[in-house]
């Protein structure tokens, strides 16, 4: 009891001492590295969610005492401050117009709000779930030209649907990955924290697609964004109905009757199509332990080097983001540190003013003060570089789910590959039991009616599967032809974007370090008598 009653007039003496502390005020409005004034941003003041403030209380007692209104004055503006805050990625809704270019697709999320679901719900009174208003401006023609505007409300479902109709449509392109689910988080989260982050999540997922140069100018997209009501589901979404719709099919194939010449070039999709997923396992196995070459196999050498590329590029970047992270807590715990030790002075400046006799008391506690003023004027610039450092360095982030994208895309190939090589085993199968029949046939004087007609039904499955190879192998080289095209893409924007986050990286590490350099150069001419005593 006694303890809390003294800190209690420990706080109470600190807070009187706030006016003496006023001089803590940061000076002039910062310049950037390169001597050009910078405008103040007070949007940039707050650091991010990602940077987890993890003051401890006697340091939460010292920002309550030392908070001057001139704090943004701390603030160094990052060189891409304005274009980052025009990008709309995280504006809840949108301000103003996009910049003014040769043709633009903006996307921005908003005003989340709570609904009921009553049918096909097991949960007596029916299930809740919310719903986002999407807002997009584009001047692009397939969306009506110039000032178009359109507003939908979609869910979370809505977006699953999307992202499903995208990988089977845009086989082979790099298609960013769409926001998990997040089931647990939805239960530890508080909810309002959990959609709201939802909904900056949705925002930079479409905006995203938006940015891809094929998908945009997708039909699946236009009408997520621009179709009012609810979104068709695809066909037998549920897995009862898959297994169901596998079971029924399963004797047909069996059999060996041929299927859909450009159903059979699309992946396997469930339950529905059993025995081709039990063929095309059985042709993988073959040909990772078979120790057979199989007929078509992957030979463009080219690509199989950048695959490779790829994956170390990947490593890197696991490794890099792992190294930012380290860099982002290493500055917020300096950036503690030294609030701790301004929290520290200001206490023993207020000692040393309370006891003084001397005039040497006083003018200790005046350099105990300029000590302090330096060190949370570096508390506060810290937290402001760590600010911009995670803008920039989740660069790297981004490129590890671009990544995820990438692998998917070549997932895409490797299966295409697998169903030529299926077909084609399936064919020369076919063709041997052709021949076998025909062979035996012949023996017979007169022919085996049975066995001809066996054959001929054979030779019109030959004759289906040999669309079917023909169609597969055309999607197959179409996928080529799009990881070919996302590759070259990706090496033109991965070099802009690496550019844009050095570039801000590094000018910001600059300007921070020059203004903490300040901070600690005016303390020393203010403490230079020190060095005259020395001597």
């Amino acid at each position: 009891m006694m303890r809390q009653e003294n800190h209690g007039d420990e706080i109470s003496d600190l807070r009187e001492s706030q006016d003496d502390m006023e001089s803590l005020v940061l000076d002039e409005p910062p310049s950037s590295s390169n001597g050009q004034s910078s405008p103040s941003s007070s949007s940039a003041a707050a650091p991010p969610s990602a940077v987890i403030d993890r003051q401890t209380s006697a340091s939460q007692h010292f920002n309550s005492i030392l908070e001057p209104p001139s704090y943004a004055d701390a603030i160094f503006t990052s060189f891409d401050s304005s274009a980052s805050a025009s990008n709309g990625h995280d504006s809840p809704r949108p301000e103003s117009d996009p910049p003014a270019r040769s043709e633009f697709l903006k996307v921005w999320v908003s005003d989340p709000q709570k609904e009921l679901e009553l049918s096909n719900s097991l949960v007596p009174g029916g299930t809740s779930y919310y719903t986002y208003l999407i807002t997009t401006r584009t001047n692009m023609p397939e969306y009506g030209g110039d000032g178009s505007e359109f507003t939908v409300r979609r869910r979370f479902k809505d977006v699953v649907t999307l992202s499903d109709r995208l990988s089977e449509s845009y086989r082979g392109f790099f298609i960013p990955i769409r926001p998990d689910k997040s089931v647990v988080e939805s239960q530890v989260m508080q909810i309002e924290q959990f959609v709201e982050q939802r909904r900056a999540a949705l925002s930079k997922y479409l905006n995203k697609l938006a940015a891809h140069p094929a998908i945009r100018r997708s039909e699946e997209l236009r009408v997520f964004l621009v179709v009012k009501g609810k979104l068709p589901l695809m066909r037998s979404v549920d897995v009862a109905s898959r297994m169901l719709d596998g079971a029924v099919r399963l004797p047909r194939q069996l059999v060996g009757e041929a299927v859909d010449a450009n159903e059979a070039a699309q992946p396997a999709k469930g339950g529905r199509d059993l025995m081709r997923i039990f063929r095309e396992l059985k042709q993988s196995v073959v040909n990772d332990w078979g120790g057979v070459k199989p007929m078509v196999a992957e030979e463009d050498k080219e690509f199989l080097e950048k695959k490779e590329k790829v994956v170390e590029l990947e490593q890197q970047l696991s490794n890099m983001s792992q190294q930012a992270e380290l860099l982002v807590k290493a500055q917020q715990d300096m950036g503690e540190t030294m609030g701790e030790l301004g929290l520290a002075f200001v206490k023993l400046t207020k000692l040393e003013t309370e006891g003084a006799m001397f005039e040497s008391q006083t003018t200790r506690a005046t350099d105990m003060k300029n000590v302090a003023t330096a060190a949370v004027k570096s508390s506060r610039l810290y937290r402001e570089l760590n600010a911009q450092t995670v803008k920039h360095l989740d660069k790297l982030h981004e490129y590890l789910g671009v990544m995820l994208a990438v692998n998917g895309a070549f997932s895409d190939r490797t299966s295409a590959l697998l169903t030529v090589q299926t077909l084609s085993s399936d064919l020369v199968s076919l063709q041997s039991r052709i021949e076998k029949l025909e062979a035996a046939a012949s023996k017979i004087f007169g022919g085996d009616r049975s066995r001809m007609r066996k054959i001929e039904e054979l030779k019109e499955t030959l004759k289906v599967s040999e669309e079917a190879k023909a169609c597969a192998v055309k999607e197959y080289e179409r996928i080529k032809e799009n990881n070919r095209n996302e590759l070259e893409r990706l090496d033109r924007e991965r070099h802009d974007d690496f550019m844009g986050m050095l570039k801000g990286f590094v000018l910001n590490q600059a300007g921070y370090a020059e203004k903490m350099a300040n901070a600690w150069e005016k303390l020393a001419e203010e403490t230079s008598g020190y060095a005259k005593d020395g001597s």
